[in-house]
């Protein structure tokens, strides 16, 4: 059984994650502010983190960053109502390996959490993929492929979110030179080169479908 921290200073929906994630299998600990979760990460062993945000005494971005700098480097899920590009690349620098924008589908969250989690394995199946975690190299029956880190890095967020769509903001932070333009470019060459369908979710971000 896989352990969570969940941060979340909202007790309604920290106890509808917990009762929905229970159900699913997992074992939950609840931290209501940053603090309480600097005490459970010292004293428990987690699989994987839950942290919103905007919560008391310690935010979430600033706890994942004293924890990632103490090399505590447990699979991290943000989930926060703020998704401006700004706040969102600073939970990705602080060691980030997902944001979740509320309020969300507690089912989109678990698909997300099972894909995470999955990264304790060595490689994740995905149709006639085959992805190497630890490498990031893409087998296609059993051929390594051979294509740019940046379309490597799409593709793989891709295939870890779906059937979800990853959204526009998170894709970009994989490009040079972050752009509407060069992310469409880049998806039609991922399409070309895997020979996927990617479908761009208006308003939100790309999903393959």
């Amino acid at each position: 059984m896989s352990r969570l921290l969940l941060l979340e200073d909202d007790p309604n929906l920290s106890k509808t994650l917990i009762k929905y994630l229970t159900r699913e299998g997992y074992e939950i600990d609840w931290a209501k502010n940053g603090e309480e979760a600097v005490d459970l990460t010292y004293d428990n062993k987690y699989d994987l983190y839950l942290f919103d945000i905007n919560v008391p005494l310690i935010n979430g971005v600033d706890l994942l960053t004293s924890l990632r700098d103490a090399e505590d480097f447990t699979p991290t899920i943000i989930i926060s109502a703020l998704v401006d590009i700004t706040t969102v690349t600073k939970g990705f620098i602080a060691g980030a390996d997902d944001y979740v924008k509320k309020p969300f589908d507690p089912q989109e969250l678990l698909v997300r959490i099972k894909a995470k989690t999955a990264t304790l394995k060595e490689k994740i199946k995905f149709r006639d993929f085959e992805i190497d975690i630890q490498t990031k190299e893409i087998f296609y029956d059993s051929k390594l492929l051979s294509i740019g880190g940046v379309l490597r890095d799409i593709f793989i967020s891709l295939v870890k979110n779906y059937p979800n769509p990853v959204v526009k903001d998170e894709l970009m932070l994989f490009l040079e030179k972050p752009s509407d333009l060069a992310l469409r470019v880049n998806i039609s060459k991922l399409k070309k080169s895997l020979g996927i369908e990617i479908e761009n979710v208006r308003g939100v971000g790309y999903k393959i479908i």
